[in-house]
């Protein structure tokens, strides 16, 4: 293993350690929550010169980070409800997420197709996509075109003909949202946060005058009790924010209303999308249909929900919406359910507002900080992360300014941190950057195409990468598993704090949505190797297995209610 200080403190085998060190540690904040927010508001604050610690009772990612549509899109459907300060926010954020993360955002030209009776008219559009243009600063290279119905068509020959009068074209910007929480966290590490996942607070802690001091927090994988001190608790848990409050006992005023949103994955051969779109369904619900590396996905549904917070998934109700609004708008297809590749279902914490249906709701994010001094944060959206990130961090520095008479912290400088893998080095753009690679990774024993899918998903980290080939391969070879892989497992392992194997093929590759076929034929492999590596004990390694079983299932199979 490297002895890159950083590198280590973020290695799986160094989780007690790093538990052991945020003990000892008076930290000024403790975050609760390993999702997108909470690794924002740890590299704000670290960033700032704060002694700050971060602790997630799941994977990082395991909750709504890891089961959005994967966009950081700037909000047009918020343009239709008026929401003026959400879009121009989030449409200029996306393009600092892009900037700081080129390897986990890729622009991506959506087409919104204008049907006769349907949500958008032509002229509406044509206005509404310039408004967006103009509040989102949107670059010249990216502002909308309004096409014909024969354009339309070239651009997605799969739509449905009837009534269609044209289209939006537009730029939207995907990601892979567990790797962009992901590298926003090693790079929160890196400067100086302690951060560590499966690690659950079971008790808040409080001092004089009932102010919060702390939390009694439980290594979930090794069953050790941590008692933790820090002069604020950041309560950034999504879905669980009310679980925080109510265990502080502040849980009053506005509160959370959770809705679901369920994504389909198909295979491109059966699904053949060539270009991405955004259209609405029947009952005015507006989806998206994205092609990703050799499959296209569909989604969303926006459900009330009341379920099992932890573990959402997909209902037979869900499938049948889904598959019905799919063949609504792509006819010719037929899609069934055994087309179904996969499928992934997550929560939206929304602020609950009275008398809107889900797809109303804002998305808007809201601080509350309680009588004990608790800071939570709820709302918002994966776009806005960095801001409300920077929010939260600057409340807090204004709180322990009136506390201890003036303690100094810099501004926020996130706005220019490129996240960890997204550090160029002045080159002259992503592709440019890959091209370089691949021919590098040949090299160290890749292909070209493994050398720049490497490169693509791991951006500037993908040096480190090549670096641990020689050595791996030994260990690749006695587990029969491709270089290729051997080489991203154990850079999971050292590198990402990857515990179990459901973090790595769903949160540190996406393997289980995507490329599912790929989990079944190297999870047994997979398993020994972590296995080995982590000293498991045949009781770990059989619950691992089987939750990954598990997780395999519910991808597929639909939960009957």
């Amino acid at each position: 293993m490297t002895s890159n200080k950083h590198y280590e403190a973020f290695a799986a085998q160094n989780r007690e350690q790093v538990l052991a060190e945020m003990r000892r540690t008076p930290l000024d904040a403790l975050i609760i929550g390993g999702g997108i927010t909470g690794a924002g508001i740890a590299l704000d604050a670290a960033a700032r010169g704060m002694k700050v610690a971060l602790v997630e009772m799941q994977d990082f990612a395991a909750g709504t980070s890891s089961r959005s549509t994967k966009l950081v899109h700037g909000g047009l459907r918020y343009l239709k409800q008026l929401e003026i300060g959400v879009v121009a926010e989030v449409g200029k954020e996306r393009a600092i997420v892009y900037e700081n993360g080129p390897h986990v955002t890729t622009p991506e030209w959506m087409l919104l197709p204008l049907y006769k009776g349907g949500t958008f008219g032509k002229f509406s559009t044509s206005v509404g996509l310039r408004v967006y243009d103009f509040l989102a600063g949107v670059k010249r290279k990216e502002r909308r075109k309004m096409l014909n119905v024969a354009d339309t068509f070239e651009k997605e020959p799969l739509l449905k003909r009837e009534g269609l009068k044209g289209g939006g074209y537009y730029v939207e910007y995907r990601t892979d949202d567990a790797r962009l929480t992901i590298e926003v966290m090693k790079k929160a590490v890196e400067t100086g946060a302690l951060s560590v996942n499966y690690a659950k607070v079971e008790t808040l802690r409080y001092g004089k005058e009932g102010q919060i001091t702390g939390a009694l927090v439980k290594d979930t994988i090794s069953g050790a009790e941590y008692e933790l001190k820090a002069a604020k608790i950041i309560n950034a848990t999504g879905p669980w924010v009310d679980d925080i409050r109510e265990m502080d006992g502040s849980k009053k005023g506005k509160t959370l209303r959770l809705t679901k949103g369920v994504h389909l994955v198909f295979d491109k051969r059966r699904f053949p999308l060539r270009q991405a779109v955004y259209f609405d369904t029947q009952d005015g619900r507006m989806v998206f249909a994205i092609p990703r590396a050799g499959k296209t996905y569909f989604g969303t549904t926006d459900t009330n929900y009341k379920g099992n917070t932890v573990n959402p998934v997909m209902t037979l109700e869900d499938r049948t919406y889904l598959l019905k609004a799919v063949n609504f708008m792509f006819p010719e297809l037929k899609l069934a359910e055994a087309d179904v590749e996969s499928s992934w279902a997550g929560l939206r914490p929304l602020i609950q507002q009275e008398g809107k249906s889900p797809s109303e709701i804002s998305r808007r994010d809201e601080i509350f900080v309680s009588e004990s001094g608790l800071i939570s944060i709820a709302g918002g959206k994966l776009t806005g992360y960095r801001k409300m990130a920077e929010t939260v961090v600057s409340k807090v520095v204004e709180l322990l300014g009136q506390e201890s008479g003036g303690v100094q912290y810099d501004k926020s400088a996130t706005k220019t941190i490129p996240m960890s893998g997204g550090d160029l080095g002045g080159s002259a753009g992503f592709e440019p950057f890959v091209r370089k690679k691949t021919s590098e990774g040949v090299r160290f024993g890749f292909n070209k195409e493994e050398s720049a899918f490497l490169a693509q998903r791991y951006g500037s980290n993908v040096d480190q990468l090549f670096a641990l080939a020689e050595s791996t391969a030994p260990w690749a070879d006695s587990f029969k598993l491709p270089l290729v892989l051997a080489v991203q497992l154990r850079y999971s392992l050292e590198a990402e704090m990857t515990v179990k194997p459901a973090d790595f093929f769903i949160r540190r590759t996406g393997d289980l949505f995507f490329r599912i076929g790929y989990v079944q034929k190297w999870k047994e492999p997979v398993i020994a190797a972590m296995a080995e590596r982590l000293r498991w004990s045949g009781e770990q390694r059989a619950a691992f297995a089987a939750e990954l079983e598990e997780k395999l299932t519910e991808a597929v199979e639909p939960l009957r209610s």
